[in-house]
Order: structure tokens, then sequence, then C-alpha cells
């Protein structure tokens, strides 16, 4: 699978419904249809996290991967908004605040996102036009 700058693949947890939601509000709130997605539990998944170090059964948030470099966590969702219409746009600078601080504030919510938004039995399958954007 080639991932290229124009066409970054954005890896998320297929079961968790506060992920699959994110997917969808990312699709319906991009500037341009550049993104595609893959779950971390997919066959497509685990091969991307294997080629950027991550382990085959990494399910600690999203990764974002773009060209030759891999962003996970708060950098991914930072990453992914300056691609969205304003105002989402807007959160792109945040980067500014240390990743460590970020990354914290991810991991808390990462943590309980099961236990306040539920699970899925299958990884999100997509309709229509989706399709073409899911590996």
């Amino acid at each position: 699978m080639v991932v290229d700058e124009k066409h970054p693949v954005l890896l998320f947890d297929g079961v968790c419904n506060l992920c699959n939601g994110a997917v969808r509000f990312i699709i319906r709130k991009e500037k341009a249809q550049e993104l595609k997605f893959a779950p971390l539990q997919s066959d497509h998944g685990k091969t991307l996290l294997k080629k950027y170090g991550y382990q085959e059964d990494y399910l600690e948030g999203l990764v974002l991967i773009e060209g030759e470099e891999a962003y996970d966590r708060s950098s991914a969702c930072l990453r992914v908004a300056r691609k969205l219409k304003f105002p989402w746009s807007l959160f792109f600078p945040l980067r500014v605040i240390p990743k460590p601080i970020r990354d914290l504030i991810y991991k808390l919510v990462a943590s309980q996102r099961y236990r306040f938004f539920g699970t899925k039995d299958t990884c999100l399958i997509p309709t229509g036009e989706d399709i073409a954007r899911f590996f």
C-alpha cells in the first residue's frame, strides 16, 4: 500500500464508537477528499503500524501516516484538523502546546473511550462513495 503526501492514511480503532464518529465527522468536514482510512485492526492497518515502528496490536489512539512520517495521538488529531473546513482548522495551531501535555489529555480521553462511548462488534463499514477511501 502506497501512502503519499496527497493521500495520507488515518488509522483508527475500528470498533470504538468515538473513533468511528470522528472518522464520519472528518469525512463530512474535510476541505478536500484526500484522507484515506483504515482500522487499526485490519490487515492494512497492521501492515502500516509495523512499517512505521508500532506494535501490530497498537490500539492506543489515532495514527496518521503522511508520506514517510507517522504521527500519533494528539499530533495526528491536530494534523487532521488542518485538513478540515473552517472553524475546525483553527485547532491546528494548538500544536505549539508541548506534545507531552497534549498527549496526556488525549490519553485520558482514550483510556475511557470504550466506557463512555461504547464499542461495536465489527469495524466501521463504509457506504456509497466513501468506500473508495477505506482500506
